[in-house]
């Protein structure tokens, strides 16, 4: 690991290790050594710049749940630490609402929900970011529908020409990472996976998901078998039928011990303009940032993980209708 603090064996490691002495450990400062002065943080809700805004946001996720833990459940990486690594992290988060802050008055529950941050690091610092956070499953253990906390949220911060910009390609900043990953046969697959699925070839689950595949997708959904898994992909594409794929990143990778996986950071952007998980049409114009993770096996996808956040596309919608 050139470049890198020794105390670290490997990329994951490096991965898992930072992430749990800057939240779980409470090294808030170490922001200033671990994350680069400038660089730019991407989530569905906005766009940031700089670790100074990366610091406020995590103390204002502590106060809200100070007990949240996040479980690195896997890091799909590529690179070289020469050249720059990029990492697709899944966390698996942990937390109790006690206190105050954007999701309201401390409630007491206890949360469970997924996030994938893309990381790029070099010379021991992570200097560009993706972050997409299960806000649907945030929200609705709180017992608040996505559609009513993005209408409230709207509110709060002054309407919809006034209120925080949720993220598009017209307000990114680029940073230093210009990859595009690595061309690993089991990247190259899911990618062609996904293509076909929102090209409306649906029968592709049936022929490249193993029969008893576990899902784990968008508002905390967790099922198994291909009849959740065509619900939740059809549902999506039909309510944006005509939206552009795009392919942002995409990881494949064989490690001992492990399954073969996937990692693809995807886009789609387009109208709502079709009946399907997101209600009446409305022609608004939609931007989706998601992550996935897959692993395979020999029957096809063993396991599928999907991120994106429910309540910045709804947010989306009503800032354009109302």
């Amino acid at each position: 690991m050139k470049g890198f603090d020794t105390k670290f064996n490997d990329f994951p490691d490096y991965i898992l290790g930072i992430t749990k002495e800057i939240w779980e450990q409470r090294g808030l400062a170490t922001l200033h050594h671990y994350y680069a002065k400038h660089i730019p943080v991407r989530s569905p809700g906005s766009m940031v710049m700089g670790n100074q805004h990366v610091i406020a946001a995590t103390m204002a996720t502590l106060a809200e749940f100070p007990d949240r833990q996040l479980l690195g459940e896997d890091v799909i990486w590529s690179g070289t630490p020469e050249d720059g690594m990029l990492s697709s992290h899944r966390i698996l988060t942990t937390a109790t609402h006690l206190g105050d802050g954007v999701y309201g008055k401390a409630s007491g529950k206890a949360l469970k929900y997924r996030v994938i941050a893309d990381c790029h690091a070099k010379n021991n610092q992570i200097d560009d970011e993706w972050l997409i956070r299960d806000q649907g499953a945030v929200v609705r253990q709180l017992g608040i529908d996505p559609k009513e906390y993005a209408e409230d949220l709207i509110i709060r911060e002054g309407g919809p020409e006034d209120c925080v910009q949720p993220f598009t390609p017209a307000i990114d900043v680029p940073g230093p990472y210009k990859g595009k990953g690595n061309e690993e046969e089991y990247g190259q697959q899911y990618a062609d996976i996904l293509r076909r699925i929102m090209g409306a070839e649906m029968s592709c689950i049936k022929a490249e998901y193993d029969r008893a595949c576990q899902l784990e997708y968008p508002g905390g959904m967790s099922s198994h078998s291909w009849g959740p898994a065509e619900r939740f992909w059809m549902g999506l594409r039909a309510s944006f039928p005509n939206a552009e794929l795009t392919i942002d990143h995409q990881i494949g990778r064989q490690d001992p011990m492990m399954p073969p996986r996937a990692a693809i950071r995807f886009s789609l952007q387009g109208k709502h303009d079709g009946w399907g998980s997101f209600g009446k049409p409305t022609g608004a114009n939609v931007y989706i940032m998601a992550a996935a993770h897959a692993e395979f096996g020999p029957y096809g996808i063993r396991r599928e993980f999907v991120v994106f956040d429910e309540t910045s596309i709804w947010k989306q919608i009503l800032m354009q209708t109302g």
